[in-house]
């Protein structure tokens, strides 16, 4: 019997490819030191990454000021979204502590990655989540962190409680004090501005008014930041610039939650009276608060009346400020609008408004079905309004869906009724002959302790005298006034005419 050959072909041998090695780090204070101990773990993480073969650099995921007890860290989350999608191999962290405080939310997590083949490496511990012991050091250690967070949250209780009970301030951001050494000092400028706005309030004015007064003025929130309505309407209800103050009105639920609480009676209230220097005196703090009271009659809902929520309020964020989108628009229209553009303006968030039906059809789309509360809530995560028209829809599922909506070409009349309505609500808004010379008085008051005014007006003055006398310059600029006028017109003329021409 002949023996009898067959050759074989075999491939090529598939070659292991790279892992895909990401880090994650987190500093719970926005303080420099911690900012800066970020970045050196960005640092130290990217380079450890980069420079070991076979490992693939597929980023550092990093957040600032988040506590390790919460589960809403942006970059943490997605972080695990690039996990599930299969973007990661392996993540590395400095610690326990880092990853997460709370041990339930630290199994939950580490037991999803195993179970998609994704191991976690804890630096300081030394542990692999992958290993067959790592699950029961984690649980040991992840349980001593949890630990440790609670027994710092406790001391820093105490501490609060004792600065309560002898009648110490704890916050440090009031505008108009600092606190020195336990006691609230006043700085004399910010002092005026405080008093200038609660004149202005008593005057008449809004807080979108005094808002827009005091950023045309060029001045500054204690930190250094433009003014929105939100401090304003808080600093007219600050109890602390008559001199006194009322220590505990909130607190913290717990160390895992750190939600804060209005106290309603389950904590001591401590009041101190006389600890610190008056910027506003009594009379006209209450004065303020009853016009903040009558004001607020307007608004109020009627007794049983329930304040409306709907499917998307939370929900879509702006990708330019940051802010949601609040609901807005007439009945016959209604729409979305950032939150910074609807109250501070188009020229600080140029952001687009979204119409409520596209919204809708959008979502729809997604889910795949009707468009409920219950529903939206439950299957998306956050919607992020980016340019471009354009909605990221976030899934819990740790998916992404990106719709454009369509924009919506609509003619909005004045009608007769609507006008008679405007004219009586801004009757209401004129101020009276006493309220405009006591305004007039006290901003010449303000002006002249300002160095700049007569210097400022005096170089305007020979720079405008230059320029005039600059044949060439103002030749110049008459041609041009002309010539934008003479457009101007022939526009105008052409308009008309073609309107007869249509009519």
């Amino acid at each position: 019997m002949g023996r009898k050959v067959t050759q074989v072909a075999f491939g090529a041998p598939e070659l292991p490819r790279d892992k895909n090695v990401a880090a994650y780090c987190r500093v719970s204070s926005g303080k420099d030191a911690m900012l800066h101990s970020l970045e050196a773990q960005v640092s130290y993480y990217s380079g450890l990454i980069q420079n070991h073969s076979g490992w693939e650099y597929a980023g550092v995921y990093a957040d600032e000021a988040r506590t390790g007890t919460k589960d809403t860290r942006e970059n943490f989350v997605r972080l695990l979204a690039d996990c599930r999608a299969g973007k990661i191999d392996m993540v590395l962290t400095k610690s326990i502590s880092r990853f997460a405080r709370n041990t339930v939310t630290l199994l939950e997590t580490v037991r999803e990655l195993k179970q998609i083949g994704m191991d976690v490496y804890f630096e300081e511990q030394n542990i692999h989540s992958l290993s067959t012991d790592g699950e029961l050091m984690l649980t040991v250690l992840a349980s001593y962190a949890q630990e440790e967070s609670r027994s710092a949250s406790e001391n820093q209780k105490w501490r609060i409680k004792k600065n309560f009970e002898e009648g110490k301030p704890w916050s440090s951001t009031l505008l108009g004090y600092r606190n020195v050494n336990g006691r609230y000092e006043i700085v004399p400028e910010e002092a005026e501005t405080v008093r200038m706005i609660f004149d202005w309030y008593l005057e008449g004015m809004g807080a979108t008014a005094i808002r827009d007064r005091l950023n045309a003025m060029g001045i500054k929130t204690r930190l250094g930041n433009r003014w929105s309505r939100s401090p304003i309407l808080k600093l007219l209800r600050n109890y602390a610039y008559t001199g006194n103050l009322l220590l505990q009105k909130t607190y913290r639920e717990n160390h895992i939650t750190k939600k804060c609480i209005k106290n309603t009676g389950e904590k001591p209230m401590y009041h101190a009276t006389g600890t610190h220097e008056a910027i506003i005196d009594m009379d006209t703090f209450n004065q303020v608060q009853e016009e903040i009271k009558r004001r607020a009659e307007h608004f109020k809902h009627k007794e049983g009346e329930e304040t409306p929520t709907y499917p998307f309020s939370g929900m879509v964020r702006c990708c330019r400020c940051g802010k949601n989108y609040i609901r807005s628009g007439a009945p016959e229209y209604r729409t979305w609008t950032c939150r910074t553009r609807r109250k501070e303006g188009l020229k600080n968030c140029g952001a687009d408004i979204i119409p409520e039906d596209e919204l809708f059809r959008l979502t729809a789309e997604v889910l795949g079905g009707g468009v409920t509360e219950d529903a939206v809530r439950d299957k998306i995560a956050a919607v992020r309004a980016e340019e471009n028209r354009t909605l990221a829809f976030r899934l819990k599922n740790g998916k992404e869906t990106v719709k454009q909506w369509q924009e919506h070409e609509v003619v909005h009349i004045c009608t007769e009724e609507h006008k008679r309505q405007i004219s009586l609500k801004n009757s209401g808004r004129k101020q009276t002959e006493e309220q405009r010379r006591r305004h007039s008085e006290r901003m010449k008051e303000y002006w002249k302790g300002r160095k700049f005014p007569e210097e400022q007006r005096q170089r305007q003055s020979e720079k405008m005298k230059a320029y005039w006398n600059d044949r060439e310059a103002s030749e110049a600029h008459r041609q041009t006034v002309s010539r934008m006028m003479k457009e101007m017109r022939a526009g105008n003329t052409g308009a008309g005419k073609e309107g007869d021409g249509n009519a």
